[in-house]
């Protein structure tokens, strides 16, 4: 698909008049209308613009010349994955789970291997092997490569620390001791509860990412604890097989 047809998928799902489009984007009706006949496409800041609007990366805008992959971990890139900078625009190099709001989640690449590994391993795909590609696919990485420039100092890693220790102090009868958070975007854990009253309700964000993990109960079978945290809150729910029954336990600002 090229950008012509791109654009206007996206202005008609989004129930946008061209006049509207050229309003949001600072330009004229005229310059939509010539996008839309592909006489041409939309300068640098433009894409920036509605990339931000649409929330698209600028290479769907492009109609897809590149194949993206997060610069930290080597997943595939789609636009729904993909990390976000400090002002809230998408950021092409990285996925959700490895840059999150301008911050780098990981600095320890041994740590970023065991996440996901845990991940990779299929009946095709043995545990070795995804340990083997990662170990050799992960330097190549213009992150790992340019780390020393790019990394917080382990700053980030510190504020983890510390924000593991305050939910171990919290001591949650049945929950094992926390030793590790991760990065995980709220689409994926936002499990919706019933309150008493019985209307349901979910507490997260789905396009945001958080800290957080999932731990078996010490005490009931077939019980997971489930943490979420950030630097405003922590969240503490259980849950049951495939987040069946979800019991939101302790919520605490910070």
């Amino acid at each position: 698909m090229n950008t012509q047809n791109v654009i206007y998928q996206l202005r008609t799902k989004s129930g946008l008049s061209q006049d509207e489009l050229a309003e949001k984007a600072f330009v004229t009706r005229q310059a939509v209308s010539r996008w839309e006949n592909g006489e041409t496409v939309p300068n640098t800041e433009t894409l920036k613009i509605l990339s931000r609007l649409f929330n698209v990366s600028i290479n769907t805008l492009l109609g897809s010349p590149h194949k993206l992959i997060c610069q930290c971990c080597g997943m595939p890139l789609e636009d729904e994955i993909i990390g976000k900078n400090e002002d809230g625009s998408l950021n092409e190099d990285y996925c959700k789970w490895c840059y999150a709001d301008g911050t780098y989640t990981y600095s320890d690449m041994d740590e970023l291997i065991e996440v996901c590994v845990r991940n990779m391993v299929n009946e095709k795909f043995t545990e070795e092997q995804a340990r083997a590609y990662l170990r050799e696919t992960l330097p190549k990485l213009d992150y790992w490569k340019r780390y020393e420039e790019l990394g917080d100092g382990g700053k980030f890693d510190e504020f983890k620390k510390g924000l593991i220790e305050e939910i171990n102090a919290l001591y949650i009868e049945g929950m094992p001791k926390l030793e590790r958070l991760n990065a995980l975007v709220g689409k994926y854990v936002n499990l919706e509860y019933r309150l008493p009253n019985g209307a349901k309700v979910r507490f997260l964000d789905d396009q945001t990412t958080y800290l957080g993990n999932q731990l078996e109960s010490e005490i009931v079978e077939g019980l997971c604890y489930g943490v979420i945290a950030n630097m405003d809150f922590i969240m503490i729910c259980t849950y049951e097989q495939d987040g069946a029954n979800p019991e939101l336990i302790l919520y605490k600002k910070r």
